[in-house]
């Protein structure tokens, strides 16, 4: 039977010379792929390969590193942003960055990430906001729309029992520390592009001394939404960007 042999100028993806070939845990349909492969892309189009040092915690993204050749650093749970406060402080030359789901910034790190961001500290926290815990069982999270079950609240998140969802980008725009604050995602091809251009402006401004950058991806976790792929993201889009829209919360780099 003959191969059939696709031409490279007619490849659709091109892999990123920084992502290697360990397959990845992620489960099918979620969003931390394509970021990861967008974190990848950014960096070598920066030519910051060797200076670039990423910082992953608890959680989903916990095993960053085994797929994106650059630095890194562990982090406890939550820490991550302490973590690369420590390590931009003393290699003011690098491209710093921490890779953290909702549970691990909202939750138990909410007080690193806010302090980290009020601080104004050259480093970029990228955030993967699923609204749930994924890794641990899809229990609530912190980002948890009011009305969606998890595994803690069966019946649906309400206010009276559970409190409301946390935007802590909304809370990272009004940090004086903060130069860039934005909510993207990875739902399209065109929001793709969108993230991307996101994150590169976020790097830059790290590098360029500008202050602290907030990059959140809202995303989806269809294992833990009980979702198929297609529905999760159809679901991402008729509830989580109600209540979490996208677009530029705040840009101080280009006034």
């Amino acid at each position: 039977m003959k191969e059939d042999i696709i031409a490279p100028e007619n490849l659709v993806y091109e892999k990123p010379s920084l992502m290697n070939d360990t397959p990845m845990h992620y489960c099918p349909g979620c969003s931390h792929g394509v970021v990861h492969k967008l974190v990848a892309e950014v960096i070598e189009e920066m030519g910051m390969q060797d200076k670039a040092v990423g910082v992953s915690p608890v959680g989903c993204s916990v095993f960053a590193y085994r797929y994106i050749d650059i630095d890194w650093s562990e982090a406890a749970h939550g820490r991550a942003p302490a973590v690369a406060t420590g390590i931009k402080r003393c290699w003011p030359d690098r491209l710093v960055f921490t890779y953290q789901g909702d549970g691990d910034l909202a939750c138990i790190g909410t007080a690193e990430t806010i302090h980290a961001l009020n601080r104004g500290e050259n480093i970029t926290i990228i955030f993967i906001n699923n609204a749930i815990y994924g890794m641990t069982g899809g229990q609530m999270a912190p980002t948890t729309l009011l009305g969606q079950k998890t595994v803690t609240c069966p019946y649906g998140r309400t206010p009276e029992l559970h409190g409301y969802p946390l935007k802590m980008t909304e809370i990272a725009a009004t940090l004086q520390g903060t130069c860039y604050v934005t909510r993207q995602s990875v739902d399209t091809v065109a929001a793709i592009r969108s993230a991307k251009k996101a994150i590169r402006k976020a790097f830059e401004a790290s590098m360029q001394g500008k202050g602290s950058s907030l990059v959140e991806i809202t995303s989806t976790c269809n294992s833990g939404w009980k979702l198929s792929p297609v529905k999760a993201n159809e679901w991402l889009r008729e509830k989580m960007f109600e209540f979490y829209p996208k677009g530029d919360l705040k840009n101080t780099i280009d006034e």
